[in-house]
């Protein structure tokens, strides 16, 4: 799976390479504050950044919106929620000015700290502080990002998902056999054999499947549906109470949660090398 832009489209692309969309942006739906193409300031991180307006969706949890941050790489386009967003006017392009003098007084004051300046321990402590917040935007920009090649024939796949649902209307048949749990306790077993008894190996592959399902059973309900499937979601979470939704939905919707991974695993505090070897394990998952 090629971690394309059209790919990382969760909530709604009329015609994309690939999808795991809900809604389209272009119009502006009741309780939608911005339309597609509006300029707008929305936080990352501390500080506030110009963007563009590139799809909406209304969620069940509330309004999102697919920005660009202008002057960034495309690799930054993110879903934001609307508490992440403002209009783009005179009084919050102060704010945003507001923040940026903040901003570079914390760094300044992090130098100063870090050259050893002040001996108070309570100073130390504020400094600690403010270096702490300046950091914490370049300590998100500096994650690793993950690339997971999706194979032609699962894109294919994600785009007769995406056009049986959103345009002709057609619900997958749930529950499905085999169910997530299912597939990703074949990935296990088929996967140990090739461990050849390596205690290590057989740890990794434990976290890793027990992981994937947590991902899958806390993402469905917020990132991996389309709009029309969430009255079916609904209906399926009463008729299966003592059911995790891992073992109701099967294959559409996994391979939909390895299109939302690289953003899901972005904001973890994985190192380097954690990712890597999730990585390799994901790229064998969808041979």
């Amino acid at each position: 799976m090629d971690n394309q832009p059209a790919i990382q489209a969760k909530d709604g692309s009329p015609a994309p390479a690939v999808s795991t969309a809900s809604s389209v942006g272009g119009t502006n739906p009741s309780g939608m504050t911005f339309s597609a193409g509006d300029k707008i300031l929305c936080f990352h991180g501390p500080l506030l950044y110009e963007a563009k307006v590139l799809k909406t969706d209304m969620r069940t949890n509330g309004p999102y919106y697919f920005v660009h941050y202008q002057g960034w790489n495309v690799k930054w386009d993110e879903w934001v929620e609307e508490a992440r967003t403002l209009k783009y006017n005179e009084a919050n392009l102060k704010r945003q000015a507001d923040l940026d003098s903040l901003s570079t007084k914390k760094r300044a004051s992090a130098t100063s700290a870090s050259a050893g300046s002040g001996s108070g321990v309570g100073d130390g402590s504020a400094r600690k502080r403010a270096r702490d917040a300046s950091e914490k935007e370049e300590e998100y920009l500096r994650r690793p990002e993950i690339k997971i090649p999706i194979p032609e024939s699962l894109k294919i796949q994600l785009v007769d998902d995406w056009e049986n649902i959103t345009k002709n209307q057609k619900l997958v048949s749930l529950p499905r056999t085999p169910n997530v749990s299912q597939i990703l306790k074949l990935f296990k077993e088929a996967a140990l054999k090739n461990a050849q008894n390596n205690i290590q190996q057989e740890d990794i592959l434990e976290e890793l499947i027990n992981g994937l399902k947590t991902y899958f059973d806390k993402a469905l309900g917020n990132i991996l549906l389309y709009r029309f499937e969430r009255h079916q979601y609904v209906e399926l979470k009463k008729k299966f109470v003592n059911k995790d939704m891992s073992e109701v939905y099967g294959a559409e919707h996994l391979l939909r949660l390895f299109v939302q991974l690289p953003q899901l695993i972005a904001h973890t505090n994985m190192d380097h090398e954690t990712i890597l070897i999730l990585k390799d394990h994901f790229v064998e998952f969808l041979k």
